[in-house]
């Protein structure tokens, strides 16, 4: 539980919404996953039933209170403190309209323990199957929100997803063990903090061995929403930073990426855009994402690592820094070309990088400068390789490994 219900014997004064005559003052202890959140958003998450002019009008009358002094909507809390609450609404912080809790078959809870890597007192991670959606869709009753019952314990909240993974990529898949953690969590996703790093096995080998792909994103017409595609014009930006790691000749490549933004199938899009489709995505690369011989026909994306700040009160000491191991076809497929997994965990920082207030300030400016510039199409002369493929600028690695760039007319042969 995030609050305490400890109801007071007090009589309650005159309610204009109806509270019966006998009805009591409540005290609600303020536990640390609340810590800092405003009053107006305390309510929202506990007593939903109590809207904001209620809590106006209790708070401008002197009825609601924090450790006995009046309080305004917008004040924050801390741990410890004690919230006078007037009747009216739910009379207690855990919803009576909360889903109830499934029935999972005891193969069931073993699957969800099965993915379990991780456990902190603000999150359960996951390393997610391919082949198993985050969430349920149409006819779909196998996914990762249908198996969260398994990890709540007792009274325990249900625990809460706060990012997706495509349902054919495997890997670290974040779950929120509270309301609290689920909206801190959730705020650094959408701030872009949290660093996710994938791996991927690429058809061919890029000429850039290490840089940035900016191309803007949208939904492709005639598809239903499912599928994107670049759009110059009237995209959303996105932005993926990527290295080559190992190449196997010019048959494939072992890349790493982190994406700066978090559009659909960004990674996947990204990658075929500039010619080297994600092995196995018959999506978006068509029969040229598949390869010949033994190689799995699956597709070869696996969400790493991630690194997040976690709530000061949780265990994990601050920051959460998650590894996910390969699944089975992946791994396999590393082994047959002779990859060398070491190579993938080379400079790996202890903790996500963190920007100085001067430091975001300037980044936005540059963000802003840079999406004007897209916009009227300038960007596109500031591409770098041979090949001219549309908005890849290259990092400091220079070409690919192996001595000369690589690419060319025999890019995936034997595929």
């Amino acid at each position: 539980m995030t609050s305490l219900d400890e109801p007071m014997d007090e009589r309650a004064q005159d309610d204009p919404k109806g509270a019966p005559k006998d009805a009591k003052v409540r005290q609600f202890t303020v536990q640390a996953d609340d810590d800092g959140i405003r009053l107006d958003r305390w309510f929202k998450r506990h007593l939903p039933q109590v809207g904001f002019a209620t809590v106006s009008r209790w708070a401008r009358t002197g009825q609601l209170r924090v450790d006995g002094a009046r309080a305004d909507p917008a004040d924050r809390l801390a741990t410890g403190q004690v919230l006078r609450v007037p009747p009216g609404g739910a009379a207690r912080p855990s919803s009576p309209q909360a889903r109830p809790r499934a029935e999972l078959t005891d193969e069931q809870r073993a699957d969800a323990q099965a993915m379990l890597i991780a456990k902190t007192d603000s999150a359960l991670v996951l390393n997610k199957p391919p082949g198993l959606a985050t969430q349920g869709g149409t006819g779909m009753r196998t996914h990762v929100d249908a198996l969260l019952d398994a990890y709540a314990e007792g009274d325990e909240p249900r625990p809460r997803l706060v990012h997706r993974l495509d349902k054919d990529t495997s890997g670290v898949l974040l779950v929120a063990r509270t309301p609290g953690s689920a909206a801190f969590f959730s705020k650094r996703f959408s701030g872009r903090s949290a660093k996710k790093v994938y791996w991927a096995l690429v058809v061919g080998v890029p000429d850039i061995a290490e840089g940035t792909i900016e191309a803007p994103l949208a939904k492709q017409p005639g598809t239903g929403g499912e599928k994107m595609h670049v759009d110059e014009e009237g995209g959303q930006p996105a932005k993926t930073r990527y290295r080559v790691l190992e190449r196997a000749g010019n048959r494939a490549a072992w890349v790493e990426l982190q994406p700066l933004t978090g559009r659909t199938h960004q990674l996947r899009v990204h990658l075929a855009a500039i010619g080297h489709p994600i092995v196995g995505d018959g999506k978006y690369g068509g029969q040229d994402a598949f390869l010949t011989g033994s190689i799995s026909r699956k597709m070869h994306l696996h969400a790493r690592r991630l690194i997040i700040d976690a709530p000061k009160s949780d265990s994990s000491g601050g920051t959460l820094d998650v590894t996910a191991e390969l699944p089975e076809h992946f791994a396999a497929s590393m082994e047959q070309m002779g990859f060398d997994l070491a190579l993938g965990d080379i400079e790996r920082p202890a903790t996500a990088p963190e920007q100085g207030r001067e430091a975001k300030k300037q980044a936005a400016k540059a963000h802003a400068k840079q999406y004007r510039r897209a916009r009227r199409g300038e960007r596109r002369q500031r591409i770098a390789g041979s090949r001219g493929v549309p908005g890849v600028t290259s990092g400091p690695g220079g070409k690919a490994p192996g001595g000369k760039a690589p690419g060319g007319g025999k890019r995936g042969g034997g595929r």
